[in-house]
């Protein structure tokens, strides 16, 4: 069974789990609504993550400067260097760490490393599963939507059940569930169906039953 399939399945069985127990109703309502607001990333800072690309620039110093992109392994090799961590950093770090590498060879160096192609690493990532039109992992970004998520992956499909969709939200070392009315929002334009999204979390767009 491929990713995708594993995927599609998990989605449909918890929509179909969520749904009975809404249906039931026996003293348990389903997953809460997600808050609209959620308190953010105190001093968010964009992560290196693997398959990341940027461009290292060494003031005076053009033989050494270069594009490169961050290994699976996160790693990144330059001239005059191999080997050195990466993915996990923050440019400005990333940086002075390039610069203590090269001091070897260069007196004073002064890097600058300037971000191109944007992933990070999973946990900064939103995965959507399911029933969108492209799903896929996005970088988070901050103050971002579940509005925002949903037109980066296009929108529903015809067979979305999307007032059954939820997020999956890692809280307080433990994982949380909360509904979220994607067809409200998105079909109904009740601005009120929006929520806020957090790094981490996953959003699962259930097939509709009916």
């Amino acid at each position: 069974m491929t990713m995708n399939s594993r995927l599609a399945r998990w989605a449909r069985l918890l929509g179909a789990a969520t749904a009975m127990a809404v249906i039931a109703g026996c003293g348990f309502g389903g997953p809460p609504r997600a808050p609209t607001t959620v308190e953010q990333v105190a001093d968010y800072h964009y992560i290196i993550g693997p398959g990341d690309s940027f461009q290292i620039m060494v003031w005076q110093n053009p033989e050494v400067s270069m594009s490169v992109t961050v290994r699976p392994d996160g790693m990144i090799t330059t001239p005059l260097i191999e080997d050195l961590p990466a993915a996990g950093k923050t440019p400005t770090e990333l940086a002075r760490d390039i610069e203590k590498a090269l001091a070897d060879y260069i007196r004073d160096p002064i890097v600058t490393v300037i971000m191109g192609g944007f992933g990070g690493p999973y946990s900064q990532q939103i995965r959507v599963v399911g029933q969108a039109a492209q799903p896929q992992a996005l970088q988070y970004r901050e103050h971002m939507t579940v509005l925002d998520v949903m037109i980066s992956v296009g929108g529903l499909t015809t067979f979305a059940a999307g007032n059954r969709a939820s997020i999956i939200r890692h809280v307080d070392g433990g994982q949380q569930v909360f509904r979220v009315r994607l067809d409200d929002l998105i079909n109904g334009g009740d601005i009120e169906a929006n929520a806020d999204v957090l790094p981490g979390d996953i959003l699962v767009i259930p097939e509709t039953i009916f």
